[in-house]
């Protein structure tokens, strides 16, 4: 069967889907190129707020084709990489919704999401060094960053195997839910609803902070955006409903 990323939209939330059935969404070069493509879609159409992705069941993604890996030099590696590095640069807020096994390239993929969400199934699987293979895409970063040193260590180094309530336990995943889908469709849709433009300068404030060495830095970061902020017609339209709601509140309980 073809790989395909499918996509649907519902309350400004696209919801990208994984599929290539007969390798349980295995991270080949067709299925990234498709991703990258859906990803530089979906951020250019103004009806979309944030985006989702999952696998088609019962997978979230089984990791990298090894055939094609067997194969590969840096520039083809780098190609291997675009789909979930498209994620990782995507300016919409983005949430994995882990439906199922998520395997090296596939657990790539979930770190490169801004939120994780974890389905009964999930499972989470570094499985380089078992393989022989070496991590790539920016894993040892992300890991570390999510996790800490010694989480990332237990995952890569030690190979340790998650599901969804100890990945929820340790912080690799927000949280764990029955209808992974579905929630992070209900999540991802109050960021979507939020204004455009300060959604994305939020995101980026927020990756450019946490690089930070002190909260007055982070300040005079924030002082400049949120004073722009303020001066935009989102806020002012906002605030103004927000005080006829309070005034018509207030008459309500006098009355």
């Amino acid at each position: 069967m073809a790989t395909a990323v499918r996509t649907e939209i519902t309350d400004r939330v696209a919801v990208l889907t994984l599929s290539n059935p007969e390798r349980r969404n295995a991270m080949n070069l067709d299925l990234s190129g498709k991703l990258a493509d859906a990803v530089r879609t979906v951020t250019a159409d103004d009806a979309v707020g944030a985006v989702v992705v999952t696998g088609e069941d019962p997978a979230f993604c089984a990791g990298g084709d090894l055939g094609e890996l067997a194969k590969a030099d840096p520039a083809t590696l780098l190609d291997v990489y675009a789909g979930f590095l498209a994620i990782a640069e995507c300016p919409l807020p983005t949430i994995a919704a882990v439906n199922g096994a998520a395997v090296g390239a596939g657990l790539n993929l979930a770190l490169a999401c801004d939120l994780r969400l974890a389905g009964p199934r999930a499972r989470f699987d570094a499985r380089f060094l078992p393989l022989g293979l070496h991590p790539g895409g920016g894993y040892t970063w992300m890991a570390q960053r999510v996790l800490g040193p010694q989480g990332a260590a237990a995952l890569t180094l030690f190979g340790d195997v998650l599901d969804a309530q100890e990945a929820a336990r340790i912080g690799l995943v927000y949280r764990a839910v029955d209808d992974v889908v579905a929630a992070a469709v209900e999540l991802a849709a109050r960021a979507a609803a939020a204004p455009p433009d300060l959604v994305r300068t939020t995101k980026s404030t927020l990756r450019l902070t946490a690089g930070m060495d002190t909260q007055a830095d982070a300040v005079e970061v924030e002082v400049r955006a949120q004073a722009a902020s303020v001066n935009s017609d989102e806020f002012q339209q906002r605030l103004a409903a927000l005080q006829a709601k309070i005034s018509s509140s207030a008459r309500g309980q006098k009355g």
